[in-house]
């Protein structure tokens, strides 16, 4: 039987570090007000010559130097993001050039925050398939280009970071389960409506700074812990593990109260999370990948460690997946 598994990882944080003293000069806010809601103390903003799609690039550098293999072994290349260089062409093909591929297939794919997880369960179905051997996921985000500087709510949560992962066929079990949900009806609670063909068609009387990136944190928040609550538990049950089989949980580092509550809901110990959140902030579909990444290359997580992974994001979209590493 044909399976998939993770064999490489890699991140990418540009180098201009933007901490909480920093905003506190741009909007009126304090480092303990956003240590105390959020967790989060910095976070990483890419230059103004610094696209997208370099950011991916570096990142899947590191991917493949750990995977050990050449970018001409590539299949095909998915990246979740919601920030792409430009509406056309799309930032996987953007990425294949600059990785110097051309022929596998690309394409970018819109899930925010849950991005990831759902290019893993579609690399996975396609190497499943037997029609792919090996998948780049790009997961890579730069928000700072989308946030509103002049409101508090907002621009001290998000950051600019690239996470990567090489996908390839495997004969032992790595990807185990998967699910993933989406509910339109909560969409105006998390939104980014500028530049979109609405916005574009009305552009001579729309206010760009009003239609960025919007968030209800509250309603957010509620309704996050519980997804993530229902679709981690979902996942570990369909995985064929037990909960204490679980070595590792990653999360998408939105809001360490979101954290600590779904691992309270859960019951399990906080000791086994990967957090990267209070040193990257949110970096959406480039979260869970960049603290995985981290984890790898810290030596705390290794070969034969089972991890759950779950996360929420606009649409609203939201899902988690189990696997063995």
């Amino acid at each position: 039987m044909l399976f998939s598994r993770i064999i490489g990882t890699g991140s990418y944080f540009p180098e201009k570090v933007l901490t909480n003293s920093d905003l506190m000069k741009m909007v009126d806010t304090n480092d303990d007000w956003i240590v105390e809601r959020t967790g989060i103390r910095q976070r990483h903003i890419s230059a103004k010559n610094e696209p997208n799609s370099d950011m991916a690039h570096k990142a899947s550098e590191e991917a493949l130097n750990m995977a050990g293999i050449k970018a001409s072994e590539i299949d095909g290349v998915i990246f979740p993001t919601i920030t792409p260089d430009y509406i056309l062409p799309c930032a996987a093909a953007t990425l294949a050039r600059k990785l110097g591929i051309s022929g596998p297939f690309a394409f970018d794919l819109n899930m925010a925050c849950t991005g990831f997880i759902c290019s893993l369960n579609i690399a996975d179905a396609f190497i499943k398939s037997g029609q792919y051997r090996t998948i780049l996921i790009a997961a890579s985000e730069r928000l700072s280009t989308m946030v509103n500087y002049k409101d508090r709510n907002t621009c001290i949560l998000f950051g600019d970071a690239a996470g990567a992962v090489v996908v390839r066929a495997d004969s032992k079990p790595g990807m185990r389960s998967y699910n993933m949900y989406a509910d339109g009806a909560y969409g105006d609670i998390l939104h980014m409506r500028g530049m979109g063909s609405t916005y574009l068609a009305n552009r001579d009387t729309m206010n760009l700074d009003e239609e960025m990136l919007t968030m209800k944190g509250n309603d957010v928040f509620k309704l996050a812990v519980r997804a993530m609550c229902d679709t981690s538990a979902e996942a570990i049950e369909k995985s064929g593990l037990k909960a204490d089989e679980i070595d590792f949980v990653v999360p998408h580092q939105a809001n360490i109260r979101i954290i600590e509550a779904v691992a309270k809901r859960l019951e399990i110990n906080m000791d086994i999370f990967l957090i990267n959140l209070d040193r990257r902030g949110n970096c959406s579909s480039a979260s869970i990948p960049t603290a995985l990444d981290e984890g790898i290359r810290s030596g705390k997580v290794k070969s034969g460690n089972n991890i759950l992974m779950g996360a929420f994001g606009g649409g609203l979209n939201w899902g988690a997946a189990v696997l063995t590493l």
